[in-house]
């Protein structure tokens, strides 16, 4: 049983508690679930070194959960959930994958309609029968029709983050196989989208029998679509529609091309080829029969008059002509993050300790970070109030003599109240090194509303960062409707940071709005939103994301070493109190 599949019953287990109306034990689920599907060991790895010790140190796992673990590991089914799905026999899971549909709603309609599936909640409100419960009503019953609709529309999609490090496992095994010479990830996914319908791997290679042979026969397979001499096609278990294609070494360049696209990036660079009396496949680039170019992307771009244009920016929207022109950016490179300035901890509803976040951040090669747990009015994560938020700086301070050459800096997550003010006073606000701003609640607002809201925080003199400015969730949650590019004017106007959530669920802003904050000169911060000591490595998602939207190491603040990057800051605190050290 696959961590993913473990996480999935803890969490299932966690609804059917709420739906009891039990006021602690679905947090403690939910927090192993998190814990386990962000852990990169195998949990059944974990359990054959060490048995039930091994298990319980995984965090918010104790020996009660930890037995439940073992009996899905041993027997791959676990009685006490078998138990709770028997009282209510519903798909939970995707019954609260509707936006605004909890786990207590979820309990009303099987109670009242006998619903149990999303087909069947479907029908009812088509019907107009869940207008007529007690305290539904007709608002419900549309926001449920409209969430149904938004699934719909995302079904098949994957996250990049969840597809991603499975597609180069595969890439990596077959790069092991003798007979490859050379294996590159094509689609979507090269693009890094942040959703992908499918994934597409191209290889050299002068015998290509045996490695049809392994691709079809890997144990992710389900169905095999088709098994060819040059050209595969399987379905993984997870539902991934996979090719594997075959290509001669003379026109990889122009494949890999072809088949990373986008469809309309392909469009514009044959437009140019013809107008340049040539002819632009998969094959390569021609003058009648005569190869022109097809060995390297490169020599295709160069054939075309154009830069080469990284594999982020293939949208068309604008690349070709800032190509032709000489004036694609430099973009910025993996790795080039110093800082990460959006982590939470066990304080509040992360799973490690302020130590055990150090430790991994600076296992992945940051400098900083600053501790943002959720403040007073979340009170679901435990929110701090300004006296807990005052003991953890306190503690922060006496960790950072513990180590050298790493800094954590004091900060917080606030919570912007519908009108606009925080959650916590300005004057512990003050005391912090970095305050981020963020919506958590009344996401139904008018645009005005929502946009008025954001930027009453904004213009608050202590709030830096706005932490993932539209609020989407990729594929559950739509972002709430806010007037983006009143947003990024304010930004520039008080100097707030906007930020880049690296999250795979989240990545916002998404790329069109990083583009507008670049051109405005809004300075942007990439962050993993971790609340898991293994959730750094998503921060190569927000890179991604930001190489998208056209920006460079320059436009993103935490690429710069803590001291300079607290000076960007709109109040200037770290240059005050430097000065007020010196004064004393």
């Amino acid at each position: 049983m696959t961590n993913k599949e473990i996480a999935r019953i803890l969490y299932e287990i966690s609804l059917y508690l709420e739906m009891e109306g039990d006021p602690f034990r679905p947090r403690a689920y939910e927090k192993a679930a998190r814990a386990i599907e962000a852990a990169v060991e195998p949990v059944s790895e974990m359990y054959a070194r060490g048995g039930l010790k091994a298990l319980q140190q995984i965090p918010g796992v104790g020996r009660s959960m930890a037995e439940k673990i073992e009996e899905l590991l041993t027997t791959g089914r676990l009685r006490y959930y078998e138990e709770l799905k028997k009282k209510i026999p519903v798909d939970v899971i995707g019954l609260t994958s509707i936006e605004g549909v909890g786990s207590k709603m979820v309990k009303a309609l099987y109670e009242t309609l006998g619903i149990t599936s999303l087909d069947q909640l479907e029908a009812a409100a088509r019907a107009g029968k869940i207008r007529r419960l007690p305290h539904f009503g007709e608002k419900t019953e549309q926001k449920i029709l409209k969430g149904l609709q938004f699934l719909k529309q995302h079904a098949q999609r994957f996250l990049l983050g969840e597809i991603w490090p499975l597609v180069q496992d595969i890439a990596e095994r077959l790069r092991g196989l003798k007979d490859v010479q050379r294996v590159e990830i094509a689609g979507s996914i090269r693009r890094r989208k942040e959703t992908v319908g499918d994934a597409d791997l191209l290889v050299i290679s002068r015998r290509p029998a045996p490695i049809m042979e392994f691709f079809v026969s890997m144990p992710e397979v389900m169905h095999v679509y088709s098994h060819g001499e040059t050209r595969s096609s399987v379905r993984l278990h997870n539902g991934l529609d996979m090719d594997l294609r075959v290509v001669p070494e003379k026109s990889f360049g122009a494949a890999l091309n072809y088949f990373t696209g986008s469809k309309d990036h392909n469009v514009a660079l044959r437009r140019i080829a013809q107008e340049m009396g040539l002819k632009l496949n998969e094959y390569g680039l021609f003058r009648g029969t005569r190869f022109i170019a097809g060995r390297t992307e490169e020599e295709i771009y160069e054939a075309l008059g154009l830069s080469y244009i990284p594999p982020e920016l293939r949208e068309n929207r604008g690349e070709i002509e800032a190509a032709r022109e000489g004036r694609l950016p430099s973009l910025i490179p993996y790795g080039a993050l110093r800082g990460d300035l959006q982590v939470q901890t066990n304080w509040t509803d992360g799973a490690n300790s302020i130590e055990e976040m150090v430790e991994s951040a600076r296992a992945y090669g940051l400098q900083y970070i600053a501790i943002t747990d959720h403040t007073r009015d979340l009170a679901m994560t435990r929110g701090s109030d300004e006296k807990k938020l005052l003991d953890q700086m306190a503690a922060i301070d006496r960790l950072n003599r513990r180590w050298r050459g790493f800094r954590v800096l004091k900060g917080a997550e606030v919570n912007i109240r519908k009108d606009g003010s925080l959650d916590i006073d300005d004057a512990v606000l003050a005391k912090l090194d970095v305050v981020g701003i963020a919506v958590h609640t009344h996401f139904n607002m008018s645009r005005e509303e929502m946009t008025a809201r954001i930027v009453r925080a904004m213009r608050n003199p202590h709030a830096d960062i706005l932490f993932h400015p539209t609020g989407r969730v990729l594929q559950k949650r739509e972002p709430y409707d806010v007037d983006i590019e009143e947003i990024i004017k304010v930004a520039k106007e008080t100097g707030t940071v906007l930020e880049i959530d690296a999250f795979p669920e989240r990545l916002d802003l998404r790329d069109e709005h990083i583009r507008l904050a670049v051109q405005a000169g809004v300075k942007l911060v990439i962050d993993s939103d971790a609340h898991n000591r293994h959730h750094f490595s998503v921060l190569e998602y927000g890179i991604a994301q930001a190489r998208r939207g056209w920006a460079r190491a320059e436009d993103v603040l935490n690429t710069l070493p803590c001291q300079e990057f607290l000076r960007q800051l709109k109040d200037g605190r770290a240059t005050r109190r430097a000065r007020q050290r010196s004064k004393r």
